[in-house]
This record gives structure tokens, C-alpha cells and sequence, in this order.
């Protein structure tokens, strides 16, 4: 392991040496880490006081989250531009996953205490019978496979933005949130299935993230009962025959339902806690089956009162997702006036932003003159403010069919 301005006054002759003195060569693969660079991408140096201390920044952070900021920004070739503000990002990462144990711990799932015997044994969805917890197993083999491809290829970076889409995404966002329903609501046999399979998930995470933040890791897995260090636990060996295809296909569509129906409601302003009603227009077989399957807990995080099949009346706001699609009547709910006001405002905000990042990136001598990081920043800023203004639009139009 070593960097590239070192590769031949260094590595060249260690296999130099090694040949000429005992005839053996020293190692077959060398692993080339990008340079260590500011936020800027300039090379650190004490004269231009850009130099950061890493035990600063653990004293800070965490070792953790330094050590999953080398890891996520890793990659072949590339230079490592070490930002204090994406170090903080992992930190929370690190905290979204200890308050994950933390909610299961509440609820029976994690901990010495636990009311369940241990996680499950056999995780195969044949053993389970919520599509939820079938979902789950089957993302956490998705998480497993991405993360060994992306080991084996030593795109280290690759194996942490797996990792930290599924625990974050898939894990904390969402599988958290799914349960409540069957942890809170459920009977006696959904609730312990559920306490188990989230135990089996949250261990696989604690497995999975180790090698990239072992403290953290190390010490959920003390703080759930194990007496054995989490290190010395072989690596999972699952395959993609835990993934249910059914479940899958299902609770992706609850998910998009609940994505969807929460989307219009930021967009309509609609108070957060309010509890509205929802009209089925039309659905097909699997979309009537994925709703009377998980009704309870759409309801609960779409916030929901009541599901009826009819036509969308006047002054609703449609909601398609595949194979349905729903209306939310906000004539009575919000001020249509008001709403197209601010959305107007707004949009004439944006455009304004966007207009003024064009001329920029239009100019010529700021194409030369700037450097690239900049020029890349003014165009990842734009294509945030035309995705902005599509979904302004698009909101603005539905209000003036209302």
C-alpha cells in the first residue's frame, strides 16, 4: 500500500533488492491510495497552513469517521480531498447507527436484555412470514455481495457507499420505521419475528461495517450480549438465495407509495402531522394486494386517515406509482391562492440562481480561468436548481388544475 509519487524511489526498489539479495519477489500486488489533499484539492503543506492533524480530527470526530472518509473517498488513482464537513458526516453516520440499536434496544430487539432468545438462526424467507422482514434479509445479501465485489476489486470506496446506503437507506430510514406496526401493534408472533430479524440485520451491519469502523461496531456488539469480540467473527457467506422476490417487488412498491404521497405533500405544504385522506382512482391485482398487506404502516408514515376507491373529486392532487394510482383532495386543506403565491416566488428564486450559473459556465474566460473543482461545483449547483425548477413547475401545474 502506497502512494504513486513514491512508486519508483520506493516500491521499484524494495523489488529491486529483494531480487538482487534473495532471488524472491517481495509482493505481487501493490494497492496505489490517492494523495492526501485539503478540501480544495491543493497538496497540504505547512508553509500555506492548509495541514490537518488527524488526531485533531479524531479528538473531534472519531476515529471512525475519519477512517470511513478515507475509505469512501478512495478511490484507484484519485486524490483523498479530506473535508472536515463530510468527517461530520460520518460522525452522524456512526450516530444513525448507534440510535438504530438504541430503538431496537427499546423495543426488545437489542441489548443483554432482550426479549427475544438471539437473532435468527436461519434467516431463508421460507422461515419468515412478513414481507418486511423478508425485504430486509433480502437487501442485506444485496449489501453483502456489493460490499465482497468492491473488497475483491479493492474499491474500498465502492464497499462504503454500499455500506452507507443500505445502513442508512434501506436499515435505519426505512426497515426501522416499516417495523414499527409489528413491534407496537403486532401479535405476539409477529412482534418476536420481527424483534429477531432485526437483531440478525443489525448484526450483519455491525459485521459488514467493521473493517471500516471497528470502535463503534465493537462496542453494539458487546452492548448486545456477545461475549465473543466482534473481530474474531467469521465473515457472512449468504447468497442471493435469501432474496424473496415477492416481498421485494412488494414493499419497493410500498416504499414508492409512501415516497410519492410524502413528496406531494412537502410540495402542497400540507401541515406535516395532519392526517389526510386518499382515494384509490385505480389499481391493479399486485397494487390492491401490496396496500391490504401493509395498510397499517403506509398509513402511519404517509400520515394517511383513510383509504377510499372513486373518482379523484375537484381540487385533488394525483399521486401515480406503478400499477395505482391515488388522489389527495387539498381543495379544503391547503390555500390554493396562498400555495401558488410561494411557489411562484420560489420559482422565480431558482431561476434567477440558475440563469446567473449559466451565464457563468456560458462565459468563456471563466472557463479558462477557473479551476476545474470550481467549474465542476458551478455545474453540480445548476442541475440542483433545474431539478429544483422541474419540481416547482410541476407543482405549480397541478395547483392551477385545482
Amino acid at each position: 500500500i502506497t502512494g504513486q509519487d513514491i512508486l519508483f524511489f520506493w516500491v521499484a526498489r524494495m523489488m529491486m533488492m529483494q531480487l538482487a539479495v534473495v532471488d524472491e519477489v517481495p509482493f505481487k500486488t501493490i494497492y496505489l491510495h490517492g494523495l492526501v489533499r485539503d478540501a480544495k484539492g491543493k497538496k497540504m503543506s505547512k508553509s500555506t497552513g492548509n495541514v490537518i492533524d488527524p488526531l485533531d480530527i479524531i479528538d473531534e470526530y472519531g476515529a471512525d469517521a475519519l477512517r470511513f472518509t478515507n475509505a469512501a473517498m478512495a478511490s484507484l488513482g484519485g486524490a483523498l480531498k479530506l473535508d472536515t464537513q463530510r468527517i461530520a458526516g460520518y460522525r452522524n453516520f456512526g450516530t444513525k447507527l448507534w440510535n438504530a440499536c438504541r430503538f431496537a434496544e427499546m423495543n426488545g430487539a437489542f441489548g443483554q436484555d432482550r426479549s427475544h432468545t438471539g437473532p435468527i438462526s436461519d434467516p431463508y424467507p421460507t422461515h419468515i412470514t412478513q414481507s418486511v422482514n423478508k425485504w430486509i434479509i433480502g437487501e442485506t445479501s444485496r449489501a453483502l455481495t456489493d460490499v465482497n465485489a468492491a473488497l475483491d476489486t479493492y474499491r474500498f470506496n465502492d464497499a462504503a457507499d454500499t455500506l452507507y446506503k443500505f445502513v442508512w437507506g434501506k436499515v435505519c430510514d426505512w426497515y426501522v420505521e416499516l417495523s414499527k406496526p409489528l413491534l407496537m401493534d403486532g401479535s405476539d408472533a409477529e412482534k418476536q419475528e420481527t424483534q429477531r430479524v432485526m437483531n440478525w440485520v443489525l448484526n450483519q451491519c455491525l459485521i459488514l461495517m467493521h473493517p471500516i469502523m471497528p470502535f463503534i461496531t465493537e462496542e453494539l456488539w458487546a452492548l448486545d450480549g456477545n461475549e465473543t469480540l466482534l473481530t474474531h467473527q467469521d465473515w457472512p457467506e449468504y447468497g442471493a438465495d435469501l432474496i424473496d422476490t415477492s416481498a421485494d417487488s412488494e414493499m419497493s412498491w410500498v416504499i414508492q407509495v409512501i415516497e410519492n404521497i410524502r413528496s406531494t405533500r412537502a410540495q402542497m405544504n400540507v401541515p406535516a402531522g395532519l392526517y389526510v385522506p386518499l382515494i384509490q382512482t385505480e389499481a391493479d391485482d399486485a397494487a390492491k394486494t401490496a396496500w391490504v398487506n401493509n395498510e397499517a404502516l403506509i398509513k402511519r408514515l404517509a400520515r394517511v386517515e383513510d383509504l377510499t376507491v372513486g373518482a379523484a373529486p375537484k381540487g385533488s392532487m394525483m399521486v401515480g406509482t406503478k400499477g395505482a394510482t391515488f388522489a389527495l383532495p387539498l381543495a379544503d386543506i391547503i390555500d390554493v391562492d396562498a400555495e401558488k403565491a410561494r411557489i411562484t416566488k420560489s420559482l422565480g428564486k431558482v431561476e434567477k440562481e440558475a440563469g446567473g450559473l449559466r451565464g457563468r459556465l456560458g462565459n468563456p474566460k471563466f472557463a479558462e480561468n477557473a479551476t476545474a473543482e470550481v467549474v465542476d461545483e458551478a455545474k453540480a449547483n445548476l442541475a440542483l436548481r433545474e431539478e429544483e425548477i422541474a419540481q416547482l413547475t410541476a407543482a405549480l401545474a397541478q395547483l392551477n388544475e385545482i
